[in-house]
């Protein structure tokens, strides 16, 4: 059995945890658990009240993984203005994928499902697992925008809305 490669976090950056989205690492402890002693980053996820431990030698496993690049945020930025993919499946199929794609952490699949679920005041309104989905990905798609660029929330918000309404106009 190979030992996972453990990652280089330090305390207070910001990481993405494909579950859960931007969180901060609050510090890295040692704690035995069942005898065996284990490092452990302390993630914190202050919008949802949220402590995680994560094994340090675990996390690239798990699919933790430093914030992305401006040029990943551009790509997700142009990719959110193209234009929505609906498959013809069933709705639980879509979901089931779209679910996959905002838990993997994947920036660019998250602006994927926030672009095919987008509606405009003139189109049929979404249904609530539809909405629900949406939502989830939009904010973890702003989450890491706001992270990235340095703080505001509100300012990711309105910097992605207006990517998506510029799409509906062109």
């Amino acid at each position: 059995m190979t030992k996972s490669k453990k990652l280089d976090f330090r305390p207070n950056e910001f990481v993405v945890y494909p579950a859960h989205g931007v969180g901060q690492i609050i510090s890295v402890e040692s704690q035995e658990v069942a005898g065996i002693s284990l490092e452990l980053f302390v993630i914190s996820f202050e919008k949802d009240k949220m402590t995680l431990r994560v094994p340090t030698n675990k996390a690239t496993e798990i699919g933790m993984r430093a914030l992305s690049s401006p040029d990943v945020i551009a790509h997700a930025m142009k990719t959110l203005k193209g234009k929505a993919k609906v498959k013809r499946a069933m709705w639980s199929r879509r979901a089931q994928e779209y679910e996959q794609k905002i838990n993997s952490g994947d920036l660019i699949a998250i602006a994927e499902v926030v672009r095919d679920l987008h509606r405009t005041d003139d189109q049929r309104e979404q249904s609530y697992s539809e909405r629900q989905l949406y939502e989830a990905a939009l904010e973890r798609l702003t989450r890491e925008v706001a992270a990235v660029s340095g703080g505001d929330e509100l300012a990711a918000a309105k910097e992605v809305g207006d990517v998506l309404t510029s799409r509906v106009a062109a």
